[in-house]
């Protein structure tokens, strides 16, 4: 055989094990793409049954709580309507002595704080304000009965946001469950609410003058308030972020998009 076969030869091989070399390359980072890409589809599959088991459980308890509003309005409200009107009718009796009378001002007053508490828990559990004049005026009344039932002092400038009945309602107990967090456990007096609608979504910023907290022992194990907020910004498709430290307050800051 002479050189130039030889050369030839060696040229040939070398070719064709560089041919295998690349083949190889190739089908092994193919292989891994699709495996990535699998992996992604999994994960992504996860992530919407967990999203689809998550509306599940919130909407169960929507429904639990409008079912508990109504029971209060139709079985107990009545009941404690017909209470105080069968006093008022005893007490018109001129027949009866201080004694009775007092006895029955006593049942018609404690009828009536309880009546007067089952209409606020019906009213906590299921806010008609918000299905008759939208998200905005029902959070302004609940901002408003905070400041007069308590000592603290919201300062609030809000619009309203163009969403579903129960987007609406999921932004509703967001306010709740940081407001309820700040008073209970912030020892806040003092509230800044800011939301507005923006062309993609809307942004929501809640800041408190309470005690703080850390942020990495949240983190780590929220308590059901938190969680309940991280879930519902979930369901909005939203980020949170939040700032807080030892006797400094918090921020809190949700986006939210639309459409995506």
């Amino acid at each position: 055989m002479d050189k130039s076969k030889i050369v030839f030869a060696l040229i040939f091989g070398v070719f064709f094990l560089f041919l295998v070399c690349l083949g190889l390359i190739l089908f092994f980072v193919f292989s891994r793409k699709k495996i990535i890409q699998k992996e992604r589809e999994k994960a992504d599959l996860r992530i919407e049954h967990q999203q689809k088991i998550l509306q599940t459980s919130i909407a169960i308890q929507e429904l639990e709580r409008k079912r508990i509003a109504q029971d209060l309005h139709d079985a107990i409200s009545a009941k404690l309507n017909v209470v105080s009107l069968s006093t008022n009718v005893l007490l018109a009796d001129e027949n009866i002595n201080k004694k009775q009378k007092d006895s029955l001002e006593q049942i018609l007053d404690i009828t009536s704080t309880t009546l007067e508490s089952s209409r606020k828990i019906a009213h906590d559990l299921l806010p008609p304000i918000l299905a008759k004049f939208g998200l905005k005026a029902a959070l302004e009344e609940l901002f408003e009965e905070f400041s007069k039932n308590t000592d603290i002092d919201i300062d609030y400038e809000i619009e309203d946001l163009s969403l579903s009945g129960t987007n609406q309602l999921h932004v509703f107990r967001i306010f709740q469950e940081l407001i309820n967090n700040s008073i209970r456990h912030g020892k806040a007096n003092v509230l800044e609410i800011f939301m507005e609608e923006h062309e993609k979504g809307f942004v929501l910023k809640f800041q408190d003058n309470g005690i703080g907290f850390n942020i990495t022992d949240v983190s780590e194990k929220p308590g059901i308030g938190i969680q309940n907020i991280n879930s519902r910004v979930r369901i909005l498709n939203g980020e949170i972020k939040i700032e807080s430290s030892k006797d400094n307050g918090s921020l809190f800051v949700i986006q939210c998009n639309y459409g995506e």
